[in-house]
């Protein structure tokens, strides 16, 4: 059969985007591949009919070549295709690049028993690096824009085949001082750069001459698939995010270069910065998060090296260029940033979300930065929120939330409010009239004022709502806000009493700080005023919602007033609704006279069953069980018969089902000692359970897999011993543990509860070292202080002491890692810290308030952690 026309063509691949699935189900689409691949090279159709084919077959790869088999056989034609293209410039080159490259990787063809692989990768590296293949390959009017494609292929394929390029890394480096273009081989030689490194040290090996320039692999030749091999199973492309790296990261810290691979890998970094400035801004942004990744977590690379680009970038206007910088400044903190340039970042970012000029999305990216800004030294815990310490009242004058802004704006400014009410308490107990908290509540006031509008637009209200629920969220321990902002919005519903579903909502959300008061107020305000009878079906929603045993006389007295009023079907699910309530909280005796009252009068037979149904309840069940009978049930559908009811119990026995946790797990005194850290767990039995099993997984991968804990049996008031969980730290960092438990209860149910996490602190991780001779514990220290250098890193803090002074803070925190103690003045410390990592601190000369610490360690990344750690030293007394 011959070739497909044009028209045939355009009316196919108009019926395939239209349904691919339904399209390949059908009875052209078994063919459709091997008729795109044939007609690609016949000289009847037109070079646009074809580039529409490949560009086809770039975005439904997957559909039109489904195997490994047929993804290689695909990718074999297109690259003779390529070969037999006339010499004259043509628009397919490019396309069949790319199509051959997206079939062999969405394939899963791309591997060293493929032919079409190891023709490919010669092709594109020969192109990208402009040698005698590449010159010859097509006309020299084609030579730059096939060069920058073969670039992007090979970056391509390093991000679905990690390793793939390591072995070419000494040549990449080469080209990048050539002439060529710069921005691919920049990206592609930091995304190979960072694969190699992750892949060498999961294998516990230096670099072994990878940076070091080598011959480039010709057609048919041998290509190095080691590093591509190890790294298929463990390394996924990741997006430029630091949590999402972590996983990599913690494994940075096994690898161990030799001096010259350290110089070499510096080198490189060097040489990639400093051509970065001829970049796009979103390019240069990906350079900085790939090496800032690769350098956070490698031992013995100073984060210096970014400085120049530092330098440069503080005063860049672009968005993207500035969220990196912002990423390396809480991955570094002040090992590359200094207060002043801290200061300068704040001021940039105050001044720019205030710029008029902007638009929306902008000046909502500078009040995020703000609202999460990397301090150097945060004063509060780590994950609290709270407003910068530079940025005061004065610098975000600019900043207070109007009236008039965009509601995503005055949000954004309302949540910087909300910490500035925080940190400025003294200004607003003196009652100055600017103090933020009076802006605040005065803000406030006017959300409701225009929520409170009759015929106002839906946006006004949820505004409000939205603005009242980020205030009770941020300042939950702040009576002095909550209590007005309590009355505003009993206030708001006296005169909108539509508006119950957004105060229902806004009750689910709230903690009890704001939740419990505020159920009061409305109560009391429903029963109070009955209202007309369009507003009694809001005052039933809203009393269903906040009804409890409380005022249970006005409640029952307004519910009697209000069923003379239901009339409708609706009023009265309404009104069966609160009585549904009040069963559930436990209200007796005047709840059953109303519902003996509700099953005669009630018109509807539906209302009258349920009340009859709620009265029987209420006469006959106590009220553990009423709250049982009455609570969500297990079935989501009405059940038919009783015998489907009782199948589903048998059923609901035999699952496993999520229950409240019946224990309580805290982190018990740090044991110093034995081979690994092993963290106590101290037990709080609130319920008798057997067979527990204790399930921990540490986010962001920073310790390897963690067993489960078993215990027999658990009963209160019996004591337990401490639960011992050994710890396999990957880098010496702190970790949240997320637990889960699964246990049997005694009546045979097997449920699982979700746990509070666990927080491991770095001092949790501590090891002593073996203790030395008594006549060499002085050497032995000295040995252990000299050896950290020239690789590792030193440094001095001034450590406060507490009212106890140096001998009493040591006895207490420090006691097991003591090698040579002169005291009260001096103490010489050594530390191991897991996997193989040390510390050694020397305390000399201590004054009154506080003494110097040297300290060294050969692993850079601790530094931050230590200075919180011996800070916090006098504080934890």
């Amino acid at each position: 059969m011959g070739p497909t026309s044009r028209e045939t063509w355009a009316q196919r691949l108009g019926t395939f985007r239209a349904s691919p699935s339904a399209f390949m189900a059908g009875p052209e689409g078994e063919d459709l591949g091997r008729h795109l691949l044939s007609d690609l090279r016949s000289e009847k159709l037109s070079e646009p009919t074809k580039v529409s084919l490949l560009a086809l077959s770039l975005e439904y790869p997957a559909q039109l070549w489904p195997d490994a088999p047929a993804a290689e056989a695909a990718a074999t034609s297109l690259l003779d295709t390529l070969v037999l293209l006339p010499p004259r410039p043509s628009a397919l080159r490019r396309p069949l690049l790319l199509a051959a490259t997206t079939a062999l990787a969405a394939g899963g063809a791309l591997g060293p028993t493929s032919g079409a692989s190891r023709r490919l990768l010669p092709l594109l590296l020969g192109l990208a690096s402009g040698r005698d293949l590449g010159r010859s390959f097509g006309p020299a009017s084609e030579q730059r824009p096939l060069q920058a494609t073969a670039w992007e292929c090979l970056r391509e394929l390093e991000s679905c085949k990690p390793g793939l390029l390591g072995g070419c890394l000494g040549l990449l480096r080469g080209l990048l001082g050539q002439e060529g273009p710069v921005q691919p081989l920049s990206l592609l030689l930091a995304r190979a750069l960072r694969n190699a490194l992750v892949i060498q040290a999961r294998a516990r090996v230096g670099l072994q001459g990878l940076l070091v320039a080598g011959d480039c692999p010709t057609e048919g030749g041998s290509w190095n698939w080691m590093l591509a091999e190890e790294g298929d199973a463990h390394l996924q492309p990741q997006a430029p995010s630091w949590p999402a790296a972590e996983g990599g990261e913690c494994c940075l810290a096994t690898l161990e270069l030799s001096p010259e691979e350290a110089r070499e890998l510096r080198a490189a970094v060097a040489q990639l910065l400093d051509a970065s400035y001829l970049l796009t801004p979103v390019a240069q942004a990906q350079l900085l998060w790939l090496l800032g990744w690769a350098l956070r977590g490698l031992r013995g690379q100073p984060p210096v090296l970014f400085k120049p680009q530092l330098v440069r970038l503080l005063g860049t206007a672009q968005l993207t260029l500035l969220h990196a910088v912002l990423a390396l400044k809480a991955a570094f903190g002040e090992a590359l940033f200094t207060a002043q340039d801290e200061a300068l970042l704040l001021r940039r970012l105050t001044l720019a979300a205030q710029h008029p000029a902007l638009p929306l999305p902008a000046h909502l990216f500078y009040l995020h930065c703000l609202l999460n800004f990397p301090e150097n030294w945060p004063l509060g815990p780590a994950g609290e929120e709270a407003a910068p310490l530079l940025l005061g009242s004065q610098l975000c004058r600019g900043l207070l939330p109007s009236l008039l802004h965009d509601p995503m704006d005055l949000l954004a400014r309302l949540h910087l409010l909300c910490l500035l009410c925080v940190e400025d308490e003294e200004k607003e107990e003196k009652g100055q009239d600017q103090s933020p908290r009076r802006y605040l509540e005065e803000l406030l006031a006017g959300l409701r004022q225009r929520a409170a509008l009759g015929g106002g637009p839906r946006a006004l209200a949820t505004l409000c709502f939205q603005a009242s629920y980020l205030v009770a969220r941020c300042l939950a321990g702040q009576p002095a806000v909550l209590t007005p902002l309590t009355h505003g919005l009993a206030q708001l519903y006296r005169a909108r009493p539509a508006l119950a579903p957004h105060f229902v909502d806004l009750l689910d959300r709230v903690g009890p700080e704001l939740g419990e008061p505020l159920k009061a107020v409305l109560r009391r305000e429903v029963v109070s005023r009955p209202g007309r009878d369009e507003a009694l079906r809001w005052h039933l929603q809203m009393l269903a919602r906040v009804a409890d045993g409380d005022a249970q006389s006005a409640t029952l007295g307004f519910l009697q007033a209000a069923a003379a009023r239901c009339t409708d079907w609706g009023l009265q699910q309404a009104l069966l609704q609160v009585c549904r309530a009040l069963l559930r909280a436990g209200v007796g005796g005047g709840l059953a006279d109303l519902l003996q009252v509700l099953a005669r009068q009630l018109e509807d037979p539906d209302g009258r069953d349920h009340a009859r149904l709620y009265y029987i309840l209420l006469a006959h069940l106590e009220e553990p069980k009423l709250g049982v009978a009455l609570g969500p049930s297990l079935a989501a559908p009405a059940l038919a018969s009783s015998l489907v009811a009782e199948n589903q119990g048998f059923a609901a026995a035999l699952m496993v089902q999520e229950a409240p946790a019946p224990i309580r797990l805290s982190v018990g005194p740090h044991r110093a000692k034995g081979p690994a850290p092993v963290l106590q767990l101290q037990v709080e039995v609130l319920e008798q359970v057997y067979s527990l099993e204790l399930r921990f997984r540490v986010e962001r991968q920073l310790y390897a897999p963690l067993g489960a804990v078993h215990v027999p049996c658990l009963c209160p008031g019996r004591p337990i011993r401490p639960l011992l969980l050994p710890l396999q730290p990957r880098r010496p960092a702190p970790a949240r543990l997320a637990v889960r438990a699964l246990y049997t209860t005694p009546s045979g149910l097997t449920c699982h509860a979700h746990l509070p996490p666990l927080l491991v602190n770095f001092a949790d991780l501590f090891l002593p070292f073996p203790q030395p001779p008594e006549g060499a514990k002085l050497g032995f220290f000295e040995e252990l202080w000299d050896s950290c250098l020239p690789k590792g890193t030193e440094s001095r803090l001034w450590c406060p002491l507490g009212s106890h002074g140096l001998e009493a803070l040591v006895s207490r925190h420090l006691e097991p890692f003591v090698v040579v103690a002169q005291p009260p003045t001096s103490y010489l410390i050594a530390i191991r810290l897991p996997p193989d990592s040390r510390l050694l601190l020397r305390l000399e000369a201590a004054q009154a308030d506080g003494v110097p610490v040297a300290l060294r360690t050969d692993d850079w990344a601790v530094l931050p952690l230590v200075g919180d750690y011996l800070r916090g030293l006098s504080a934890a007394g």
